[in-house]
């Protein structure tokens, strides 16, 4: 019965074990990049635009084809008269006639000028295809961001969430102090009332930043696509590789912001998909203009013809031919879409130059946080160390009687208020640094994939 009973404990604590599982920030971008549904849809259109640079390259091959054919006429003609023959009245000239064809044929052409259409339009699907690369890698790294800010945003209301639990546990704990000292008459009665709703606000406190690591906790797991019911623990603790960004000033790395703005030139994803964008573009105003130009095609058709399946050897024909086709007028068609392609050449340069816009003011609101942020990160670590002095400072003048509760609470304030800081300023700053990645276009995805 005791094995028994230990056997249920034991399984019981397995099950309560396995329900919460880690997520690691790791581990949280791998799944993201696995089960993103506007991933899996832009891998998927990949396919698309290889088939297009498939079928552009057959356009410049002849084209071949087999056929077979059978036909069936009967002619029915009227007599020019009648005469008798042993008393009937027979039509005279009047013929019935019925012929059967049978014929295969092997065809072919080849488009052997179309006013370089199918030159451009080979270049305008692999101009498309590497374009649809970057912006599939582009949206990689979104993902990655996405992630890791959802990701921070977890462990910072974490660690958040502890410093509440720990001002609870020293203002509970002061109340009783204070408690104690009021039934020996060494507080007021209002000490304690002012303490227990110090008490109770921090209580509170608890409750909302409980609620708020759940809105993030939710946030991230639906954005990763996972139940959201589901239990899952997150490691709060800094990395080695977090901690030496903590104590870099990212800022310092780049003289000016010219020096950002040239190397997000050189390695935004978008950006080059965008040039690429431009430049099939331009393929498409190459490809309308084509419809001014004359077209020459040749031909050719082998065919085998008799009037029954064992004579259609007989007849052979080899039909070899040359097609010139100049267009004169065509109701204005090939302008209009010369017209349409060359709208949308101006529109793609638009597009780039308001990306090119884009990027400098990411890079430069980026440069200012930066600057702002590593500052107020040094700021709330030396706020802690005055803070924390300061606490103590109050609560022994509080001890000793020459000092005030309401300040010793203030002082605790401080304190909570500092750590508070401390944290919110680690993981903006952290963020900040992945979104610097981002910007510049370096962020590097391939390791979690």
């Amino acid at each position: 019965m005791r094995t028994f009973l230990l056997s249920i404990i034991l399984t019981f604590f397995t099950v309560t074990i396995q329900a919460q599982e880690d997520l690691t920030l790791d581990k949280a971008i791998q799944i993201a990049l696995h089960k993103n549904p506007t991933l899996l849809k832009s891998i998927n259109s990949l396919d698309g635009f290889e088939s297009n640079v498939q079928a552009a390259t057959g356009n410049f091959l002849p084209t071949l084809s087999v056929g077979a054919r059978w036909d069936w006429t009967r002619s029915d003609r009227e007599g020019i008269g009648t005469t008798v023959i042993n008393g009937n009245i027979v039509p005279i000239g009047a013929t019935s006639t019925q012929t059967r064809t049978y014929n295969t044929s092997v065809r072919s052409s080849w488009t052997l000028f179309d006013g370089l259409a199918n030159f451009a339009t080979h270049s305008q699907s692999k101009t498309d295809l590497e374009s649809a690369e970057f912006s599939l890698d582009r949206l990689k790294q979104d993902i990655v961001f996405s992630t890791t800010s959802l990701f921070y945003d977890v462990i910072n209301t974490q660690k958040l969430l502890t410093v509440t639990e720990d001002n609870l546990k020293w203002n509970e704990k002061n109340l009783e102090t204070i408690r104690e000292r009021n039934k020996l008459g060494a507080a007021t009665l209002a000490d304690v009332y002012q303490q227990e709703v110090a008490t109770g606000n921090a209580e509170l406190e608890i409750i909302r930043t409980k609620n708020q690591l759940e809105v993030a906790k939710n946030d991230l797991l639906f954005y990763l696509g996972l139940d959201v019911l589901k239990e899952y623990t997150f490691s709060d603790e800094i990395t080695d590789e977090e901690a030496e960004v903590l104590k870099t000033d990212l800022a310092e790395d780049y003289v000016k912001i010219s020096e950002f703005v040239d190397e997000a030139f050189r390695n935004r994803l978008d950006y080059r998909s965008a040039q690429l964008d431009l430049e099939s573009a331009k393929d498409g105003v190459t490809i309308a203009q084509s419809g001014h130009w004359p077209s020459l095609a040749a031909d050719a058709i082998y065919f085998w013809q008799g009037n029954n399946l064992q004579d259609i050897d007989n007849t052979k024909t080899l039909n070899v031919g040359l097609g010139l086709n100049f267009p004169i007028f065509l109701g204005w068609s090939v302008t209009n879409q010369v017209q349409f392609a060359q709208v949308d050449v101006k529109n793609k340069e638009i597009e780039l130059t308001d990306l090119e816009r884009d990027i400098k003011r990411q890079l430069q609101q980026t440069f200012l946080d930066l600057q702002a942020a590593y500052k107020f990160l040094n700021v709330s670590e030396n706020n802690i160390a005055a803070a924390d002095e300061n606490l103590k400072i109050e609560q022994e003048k509080y001890s000793l009687g020459s000092g005030k509760l309401l300040d010793v609470l203030v002082a605790n304030s401080n304190y909570t208020t500092a750590l508070t800081d401390l944290i919110n300023a680690q993981f903006a700053y952290l963020v900040l640094s992945e979104r610097l990645k981002y910007y510049v276009g370096v962020l590097d995805f391939s390791q979690y994939e």
